[in-house]
């Protein structure tokens, strides 16, 4: 089978690595893909989004499957252009269609979902430019902090949590006066502030039937101790300790089960992953927002710690058998750190050589953010590689990680050393 991944980050870099396994696989494309990628994989240069340009290659290469890493295509619709398109109705395409990619696309879609299912979250409402008074009268009523959401993609940095309530009120005028996030901060959903610690659970789903992948932390803090700007990820481990089988059957009760009833219900249809943002309060598990895809850098810590043929999984997927797939869970623990470009999350250079990465030893190298220039490898993002090790728990298995990250050079590159510290 041939294969086309869409995407250039560490996740696409993981499923690649995984794909790249199976007996089943004749020939995998990436696009855009990134150094790493490169490696295993025919790299062809197009956008995610580009969906004519994503048919050309699919037809002209003889693809009989798309795998979709990144939300922006699926909020966008490719996988209703394909099921539209005669010449591609017959292509498996691993990612939810349009309309149930609306999860992730608007908060306040998600949100009204969690409401009808009866999903616990965090108490919420919406606002628009022309409802900003009520936005303000809604903040004087809450207890600080204060989370302001974009309901639309903002690319991981619509989410503005604040202290003082007369600087949330500003930052509210910003996000819909004066469109600091763009189209995406046209309505603002004000959610309560829930105390406690985050975790990701991930499902597999065929629209039918479901498998839940192992669960996975991460780290979205630039700086040490959860400190400074949020970022796309500065690391992850998997399993989360703290997830224990009581907790974990709460959310298989209240979250997991409500949730892929909820899609039947409202006849959403729904073939990929579904990433449930989870905060444990107490002992009891809230939704924080769901995604549509795998996370990053929580798949380089889930993807390796599936045994089972990923090319056979996402064939059953494609044709509604997932219940006759056994997952197979790796037992050791994954744990990855991040290497970032100086200046991440703010401003940074790109096109930095890397050095070091033949010495690596017992860990995975998976590309985040490079490309290939004159036949050497340089950074090309803010996020840059992905380290990632076993070990008997996540101590041992960021131990490793740490170690081999020391072989590891770029000018500006920085990395948290204090992973795992809250756990």
């Amino acid at each position: 089978m041939n294969i086309l991944l869409l995407g250039s980050g560490g996740r696409e870099h993981t499923l690649a690595w995984k794909l790249n396994q199976s007996p089943k696989l004749n020939q995998l494309f990436v696009a855009p893909g990134n150094a790493g990628t490169s490696v295993i994989a025919d790299n062809i240069p197009i956008s995610v989004n580009d969906f004519e340009a994503i048919k050309a290659t699919v037809v002209n290469n003889d693809i009989q499957m798309v795998v979709v890493g990144p939300e922006d295509p699926l909020v966008n619709g490719i996988h209703d252009f394909f099921l539209n398109d005669p010449d591609l109705q017959q292509i498996s395409v691993i990612g939810p269609q349009k309309e149930a990619a609306t999860l992730e696309g608007s908060k306040e879609f998600a949100k009204q979902f969690m409401m009808r299912h009866n999903i616990p979250t965090a108490a919420y409402q919406s606002f628009t430019a022309a409802t900003l008074n009520e936005g303000f009268a809604f903040l004087e009523s809450l207890q600080p902090p204060y989370v302001l959401k974009a309901d639309g993609l903002a690319a991981g940095k619509g989410v503005v949590i604040l202290s003082e309530l007369e600087e949330a009120k500003m930052e509210l005028q910003r996000m819909l006066v004066d469109a600091k996030f763009g189209d995406a901060s046209t309505t603002v959903v004000i959610e309560e502030f829930l105390s406690g610690i985050e975790l990701s659970c991930f499902v597999l789903t065929d629209g039918k039937d479901y498998k839940v992948l192992p669960t996975a932390k991460d780290y979205k803090r630039i700086g040490e101790g959860d400190t400074g700007l949020n970022t796309g990820g500065m690391g992850a481990i998997s399993p989360v300790p703290f997830a224990d089988a009581s907790f974990m059957e709460k959310v298989q009760k209240r979250i997991i089960a409500p949730t892929m009833e909820g899609f039947q219900k409202d006849r959403i249809p729904y073939q990929g992953f579904v990433f449930i943002g989870l905060i444990k309060v107490g002992e009891d598990p809230f939704v924080i927002e769901y995604n549509v895809r795998l996370g990053d850098p929580e798949t380089e810590v889930v993807i390796p710690r599936i045994k089972n043929d990923l090319v056979e999984v996402f064939e059953a997927v494609a044709q509604e058998q997932l219940r006759n797939i056994n997952l197979e869970i790796e037992k050791r623990a994954t744990a990855t750190v991040m290497t970032v470009s100086g200046g991440y999350p703010e401003a940074y250079e790109k096109g930095k050589e890397i050095s070091g990465l033949t010495s690596i030893k017992d860990s995975l190298v998976f590309h985040a953010g490079t490309t290939l220039k004159k036949g050497k490898t340089v950074t090309n993002g803010g996020r840059v590689l992905a380290i990632t090790s076993y070990g008997t728990d996540f101590k041992e298995a960021l131990a490793q990680s740490y170690q081999n990250v020391k072989n590891i050079s770029f000018e500006g590159m920085y990395y948290r050393s204090d992973l795992g510290f809250d756990l």
